[in-house]
């Protein structure tokens, strides 16, 4: 009920994308309450202020379905990429285009949107594995943020997601709880320089995956270090 109605009141896209995901965060910030109170989980957070700047590219892992609800509550005038499906969604594309998020059905495009959106001031948020983490097996990531990394010689941020005792996991059940409450933890981190990778003897494709695998290995050895 709220998104057409903000779609028909505010025709200036640039207004409508900043009240949309306003509400989009305050509705998420809700949500994490909610359950936090209800006793749903627990959570913990490290050096979050440093979300609080504009243009960044936000890379976090994924081991559970709630992960973006909680980086979207923290993470203001946050953008990310989503499935083209969703704008097609009676339920979903009214949000979705309010928002202007990216979607991932517009091809090669999509790196320039997502470069776009950095620069001009968007807290892009990407998840390089690409979907959830399968518990018990090592993250593998994607080039996906990789690539936007080199060719918008974009800094990384990076956020380190914990949860003990597992849940929302891929491949498990929405309704299979643990025994006991789960405690989340997200820690972020300093900001990774690409400059390293932007060599003019280093193809951009071969940067890309250079930066790939030690943010991988990264990712692995602070996951390891925080927990």
């Amino acid at each position: 009920m709220i998104f057409p109605l903000i779609r028909i009141a505010v025709w200036e896209r640039n207004a409508r994308r900043c009240i949309s995901r306003n509400v989009i965060r305050f509705a998420f910030q809700v949500f994490v309450a909610q359950m936090r109170v209800m006793g749903i989980y627990t959570y913990e957070l490290r050096n979050v202020e440093r979300l609080q700047r504009d243009g960044l590219l936000v890379v976090a892992n994924h081991p559970t379905l709630i992960d973006v609800v909680f980086l979207m509550s923290l993470v203001r005038n946050a953008d990310c990429v989503v499935k083209a499906a969703l704008w097609r969604n009676p339920f979903t594309r009214g949000p979705v285009q309010a928002a202007d998020y990216v979607s991932n059905g517009s091809g090669p495009e999509v790196v320039d949107a997502c470069i776009a959106s950095v620069r001009n001031g968007s807290n892009l948020i990407i998840f390089p594995e690409g979907t959830r983490t399968v518990p018990g097996c090592p993250l593998s990531f994607q080039r996906g943020a990789g690539n936007l990394a080199v060719r918008g010689a974009l800094a990384l941020t990076p956020v380190y997601i914990q949860c003990s005792p597992i849940m929302l996991t891929k491949g498990e059940k929405w309704y299979r709880v643990p025994l006991r409450p789960p405690h989340f933890v997200f820690s972020v981190g300093e900001d990774i320089p690409v400059t390293p990778y932007l060599r003019p003897d280093l193809p951009l494709a071969l940067a890309a995956r250079h930066l790939t695998q030690d943010l991988e290995r990264h990712f692995a050895q602070e996951l390891l270090r925080h927990g």
